[in-house]
């Protein structure tokens, strides 16, 4: 899906956070010319992650002020003469509609090259998470405009995909990517599912994608309850109405010794005790969720220990869950309706009320659309 470049303004809105649940500010940011290794998008549409609305209620450190929105797509307006492919290999061009990784490093050999693991590198930096009073500014999602760094991971979007479904891709949905691995799902799996949100359905849908037999999610929200049925999800659970039976049900359902794998992307402590106790022995429980700091939770580590259970963090992705994220959507986007994940759309300038309906729940994933 290309897009003619009209000429590039001097300058770029952008909706400041300043500090936690004080309202954003539209300001205007100076454009400069790009640096070696830079790519300057014009964003396309940008969606409100749940770390987006953690940071604004001051549940996580961000720094301020800061442009927040690490969700995002774009069209590319001007590249440096040094950046010419994207991930995959595919030529870039002015005008391509493009996604591309929620962090930027500049290289760490012990952690890009030794552990294969380039989302940890020391110094590493995430869009929607930096500082926005000093250069080059824009490094958030909720803007006219992006810079991305050297050491970002750029993807080329295919046309016929809609902006609802390219969206969620470089955090939910490849984080979802990461964590299903993680679980090492197959064919005839049991999975249970800790949260319906956007990360909990798009986990449910790729947990029946590899093949397994049930998938159980559960999630007090009612409304997410309803929806899930239509991403896999075989069973859904209110976690408030079955707490004296919810471990019981679920092991039931799970038999004959409980799941298989239990992935946690409800982002409350308090699920961690009851996912370990509904694995079978052996089974795999990934974290995927509780990203604030002070998510301390007490867990009887015997029970690890003599069930012979694996405990995993998924935090970020490598840059192959990215591409994974893309394959998998375009693959499935005729049996789950990825698009109605993205329920409501905002122009830059009611970024406010976007905030105020995703922290009602009004709205599941709301998308801010600049221009």
């Amino acid at each position: 899906m290309k897009r003619m470049i009209r000429e590039m303004p001097n300058t770029s809105r952008a909706a400041v956070f300043t500090a936690p649940n004080l309202p954003l500010l539209i300001q205007e940011f100076p454009l400069r010319a790009l640096r070696p290794g830079e790519v300057l998008v014009r964003v396309r549409m940008a969606t409100i992650c749940r770390s987006d609305l953690h940071s604004y209620q001051g549940l996580r450190p961000s720094l301020c002020p800061g442009i927040l929105g690490h969700e995002a797509i774009g069209h590319i307006v001007a590249m440096s003469g040094s950046v010419c492919r994207d991930l995959r290999g595919t030529m870039l061009e002015v005008g391509d509609r493009v996604t591309w990784t929620e962090y930027f490093c500049s290289g760490d050999p012990y952690y890009q090259h030794v552990l294969d693991m380039p989302q940890k590198c020391t110094g590493v930096k995430k869009y929607g998470h930096e500082s926005a009073h000093q250069e080059p500014y824009l490094l958030g999602g909720f803007a006219d405009y992006c810079y991305l760094q050297p050491g970002t991971g750029i993807l080329s979007l295919p046309e016929g995909l809609s902006d609802e479904e390219a969206t969620p891709l470089n955090c939910g949905v490849a984080t979802m990517a990461a964590a299903t691995e993680a679980a090492c799902i197959g064919l005839g799996s049991t999975v249970v599912i800790q949260g319906l949100g956007l990360l909990g359905l798009y986990g449910a849908s790729m947990a029946k994608a590899l093949g397994a037999r049930l998938v159980v999610g559960v999630d007090p929200v009612a409304s997410r309850r309803d929806l899930a049925s239509r991403f896999g999800v075989d069973v859904a659970l209110d976690p408030r109405s079955e707490a004296h039976r919810l471990e019981d049900r679920i092991r039931n359902l799970c038999r004959p010794d409980g799941a298989d794998a239990v992935i946690e992307v409800a982002g409350v402590p308090e699920v961690i005790p009851i996912g370990l106790n509904l694995l079978r022995a052996g089974g795999r429980y990934v974290l995927a969720g509780v990203v604030n700091p002070g998510a301390t939770v007490m867990i009887e580590a015997n029970r690890i220990l003599t069930r012979c259970l694996t405990l995993s963090g998924v935090h970020n992705y490598h840059p192959r869950h990215l591409l994974q994220a893309l394959d998998f959507v375009v693959a499935n986007r005729g049996r789950f309706p990825f698009r109605d994940l993205v329920d409501a759309r905002y122009p830059l300038e009611r970024i406010q009320a976007a905030f105020q309906d995703v922290a009602r729940r009004k709205v599941l994933r709301a998308a801010i659309v600049p221009s």
